[in-house]
């Protein structure tokens, strides 16, 4: 019989305690930036009906969902059937991403606040292929404003986005603005059909990816001819270094519908009220921003920094998402943060600052009691010093040895025997200079943090 794998499935993985130390700081910075803005923690299932999360990401979306089986019983009778359709075998799958799922809460609580302002920070799965920063199960930070259509909601998530970024050291990055109904009318400029624009839509989005010849052989290979693939790479392609407002008026002389003209004064103008936030200096319009999933309405967004393929995060506007769950359409927009490629960059860069974990003080003891030695450790605990009891009789050198040992690290350790516990008193001993001392228990805490 051979031996069973000890790795997690392909694209998941493992958290030990350094990994954890640090996704944890770069958590609870995005926790409070957000909550800064007035945004309020929501979580909603892992698992979520198929109903809800099919038709609202395109067609390559669709496809990479998670699809969860029925109870044994009832695929059982389905395998059974003559006729068995992918509804018989699942009806539920695991979240895709966390903003269909906040539009499914907000159409179901109708006693939420008018401008519900939430921020979600869970993980989501798709069944892609893993590569560099890429994993099937991975975290994402959501910031969204719900119940307005005013620019000032892309601002403050724009924003939010933006300070998270600069409170963790990040300063190259750029957030590209790009906005659906723009990419609609120069899709039509092009002479694209209109009924493959969603196709155009997906084959631009990979542009970043697949390069231009990748994108006029997929469009070829969906049915577009290639002068108009050819016209639109030349429309949404920039020059290096060009202003947002000279990208603005090039983009006016291929796209003169109201709808376009309207489109592009709208982001002139985000980019203005930008200017007031901790976006300042880092959007620029981006005409081959494309962002393929398909529920957004307007702007859209996505980050980007020099040495990573891909996005650190994206988001935009939806305005029609909540309403296909309800009677009633709600306007809203949200960034979201890809948590791993934060990570995956600042590992890369060394842009971590020390991080503590484990121990602070390992208890070491000899010659008194289980309960005495455990009556000790609450007493070291009780002044906030974070406390590892050595869990068995064992020579005092073997125990200071495992203090120091790789994985535990504990600076210091405390010892106490019989003498100590009759005087109410720990012999502290710093492990690295080597430094001791033996103070009364309730003062063990200067000690260890340097108040000596």
């Amino acid at each position: 019989m051979s031996a069973i794998s000890t790795k997690p499935p392909s694209g998941m993985r493992d958290f030990l305690p350094d990994s954890l130390a640090r996704r944890r700081h770069v958590v609870s910075i995005v926790e409070r930036v957000y909550e800064s803005y007035g945004f309020v923690p929501i979580e909603t299932p892992t698992i979520e009906n198929l109903s809800t999360l099919l038709g609202k990401y395109g067609e390559e979306g669709d496809q990479l969902l998670y699809r969860v089986l029925k109870r044994r019983d009832s695929l059982t009778r389905a395998l059974d059937s003559d006729e068995v359709t992918e509804r018989d075998l699942a009806e539920q799958g695991l979240r895709y991403d966390l903003t269909v799922p906040l539009a499914r809460v907000v159409a179901q609580h109708g006693r939420l606040p008018k401008f519900f302002k939430r921020y979600q920070i869970q993980p989501v799965w798709r069944a892609d292929r893993p590569g560099k920063g890429r994993f099937r199960e991975f975290y994402q930070c959501d910031v969204d404003v719900c119940g307005t259509k005013s620019l000032v909601a892309e601002a403050e998530v724009c924003g939010a986005v933006a300070e998270v970024l600069r409170e963790l050291g990040f300063e190259d990055f750029t957030i590209h603005l790009n906005h659906r109904q723009l990419l609609r009318q120069i899709i039509a400029a092009t002479g694209i059909d209109a009924s493959k624009e969603e196709t155009a839509l997906v084959a631009i989005d990979k542009l970043d990816k697949i390069g231009e010849d990748g994108v006029l052989k997929e469009l070829d290979g969906r049915g577009v001819a290639e002068p108009e693939a050819r016209k639109l790479l030349e429309i949404i392609e920039t020059d290096e270094g060009a202003s947002s407002d000279d990208i603005a008026e090039r983009l006016k002389t291929f796209v003169t519908s109201e709808t376009g003209v309207a489109a592009i004064d709208e982001l002139l103008e985000l980019l203005e009220l930008a200017k007031s936030t901790a976006a300042d200096g880092h959007l620029t319009l981006s005409p081959a921003l494309a962002r393929g999933l398909g529920y957004y309405t307007g702007p859209i967004f996505e980050i980007s920094v020099a040495d990573l393929a891909g996005s650190l995060g994206g988001g935009g506007r939806y305005d029609d998402l909540v309403g296909m769950f309800g009677k009633q359409q709600i306007p809203a927009v949200g960034f979201s943060i890809g948590l791993e490629r934060i990570l995956l960059v600042m590992e890369e860069r060394g842009m971590y600052p020390e991080l503590v974990s484990g121990p602070e003080v390992m208890l070491c003891w000899m010659g008194v009691s289980e309960s005495s030695v455990l009556g000790v450790a609450r007493q070291l605990r009780s002044q906030g010093l974070r406390v590892e009891v050595y869990p068995q009789s064992a020579k005092l050198g073997k125990q200071l040895q495992y203090a120091d040992s790789q994985g535990v690290g504990a600076p210091v350790a405390a010892i106490v025997g019989e003498d100590e516990l009759q005087s109410g008193e720990v012999t502290l001993k710093h492990l690295e200079s080597g430094d001791q001392e033996r103070l009364p228990i309730d003062r063990a805490a200067e000690f260890v943090r340097g108040g000596r």
